[in-house]
């Protein structure tokens, strides 16, 4: 496994086709040279490797990683230059509560399986799978993988609990630690014709 020197900022293309940024902060890019896979059919090959990530980044704001397992991989030639990569791996994340902003440790797991194509061969399919991102030569990008399955496993709600109440509209305060005494009444919108009638009456 080789590494490249310098803070890691990749693009990533979903089959949206929309382009995200990415960028994991770690000293070296992690690269994985599958010559030896690609060549030898049948070949398996295991990989167990301390990811180091700093902070994971997307249009969705900057998160810190505070915890991580090792990633590991299996990677296997299944003919026809083509592999098939099994990958497993837990990461802790920092995010916010999406009610009282408190910070909340967020744990993502991370199981996938993918085929990608030796540079020898072009598979459309593959490519339309974004097979181009990850692979670099006969180079596997781990970063680029790694980031595409935090991304695609992202929580859609972050709470840290799950009967969180939330911050005063008002005033900002944590309804968690207690009321803040804010006239909290929304008054009815459809009232507001009626009201205005009434209004008038009394002008008159």
């Amino acid at each position: 496994m080789t590494k490249c020197a310098s803070e890691v900022i990749l693009y990533k293309c979903v089959k949206t086709k929309e382009c995200h940024q990415m960028r994991f902060r770690r000293e070296q890019a992690m690269l994985l040279n599958l010559t030896d896979v690609f060549t030898n059919e049948g070949r398996v090959r295991k990989e167990s490797d301390a990811m180091e990530l700093k902070e994971f980044k997307s249009r969705m704001g900057v998160f810190p990683i505070v915890e991580q397992s090792p990633l590991k991989l299996t990677i296997t030639n299944e003919g026809m230059g083509k592999a098939l990569i099994k990958g497993h791996a837990v990461l802790t994340q920092l995010m916010s509560c999406d009610r009282c902003l408190k910070e909340v440790r967020v744990p993502i797991t991370i199981d996938f399986e993918r085929t990608v194509a030796s540079p020898d061969v072009r598979d459309d399919k593959l490519e339309d799978d974004g097979d181009f991102d990850v692979m670099e030569g006969y180079q596997l990008n781990v970063d680029v993988l790694v980031y595409n399955e935090l991304l695609m496993n992202q929580p859609e709600k972050v709470l840290c609990k799950p009967d969180c109440k939330g911050i005063c509209m008002k005033c900002g305060k944590d309804l968690n630690e207690g009321e803040c005494g804010c006239d909290t009444f929304v008054p009815d919108p459809r009232m507001a014709v009626l009201q205005d009638i009434f209004k008038a009456n009394k002008e008159v």
